[in-house]
């Protein structure tokens, strides 16, 4: 199969970066708001819930769904490949896990909370259900936050695990 020029490279890793940076960076704005932002009644509740749910849906999906669509295309059309490196195994295996977790675990919490707080209002600031989202979406958000950096920043820079160059 034809591998892309150097400058079709370039541009993939331009795509690639920009992708994960909307992945990492609304992550970021994620959990700045679950614990920087305290609503003080149902509205703002709801907002609050809203906004994140903008944000994962615009920011976060986007840009995880368009960095595993980056990776593919750089598995077929340049030399990297899928299982070349270990560090490459490694980022596989950690973006596939963040992405299933993120669908079937932090984004349920998420839609959910904005459900409550538009039914609820003010009675959503006690609710069992809700209050138990928050929890998990700050702790297990952070996390994934804290998993992304990692993967895309320290694996994909240092390249960990790679064979060591002869003198």
């Amino acid at each position: 199969m034809k591998k892309l020029s150097p400058q079709g490279v370039k541009i993939l890793k331009m795509f690639h970066l920009f992708f994960a940076i909307l992945w990492i960076g609304g992550g970021l704005a994620l959990v700045i708001l679950f614990f920087s932002v305290n609503p003080a009644n149902g509205d703002e509740l709801y907002m609050k819930s809203r906004i994140i749910q903008i944000i994962d849906d615009f920011l976060i999906i986007p840009g995880a769904m368009a960095s595993l669509l980056i990776g593919i295309i750089y598995g077929i059309w340049t030399n990297w490949g899928f299982f070349k490196h270990k560090w490459l195994i490694v980022k596989w295996i950690m973006t596939i896990l963040q992405i299933l977790f993120g669908t079937f675990v932090l984004g349920p919490w998420v839609n959910e909370n904005v459900e409550i707080a538009s039914a609820l209002r003010d009675a959503a600031m006690d609710d069992a259900t809700l209050l138990h989202n928050v929890k998990m979406s700050q702790i297990w958000g952070t996390v994934q936050v804290a998993i992304l950096v990692i993967t895309f920043i320290v694996v994909s820079v240092q390249k960990p695990w790679r064979p060591k160059k002869k003198a």
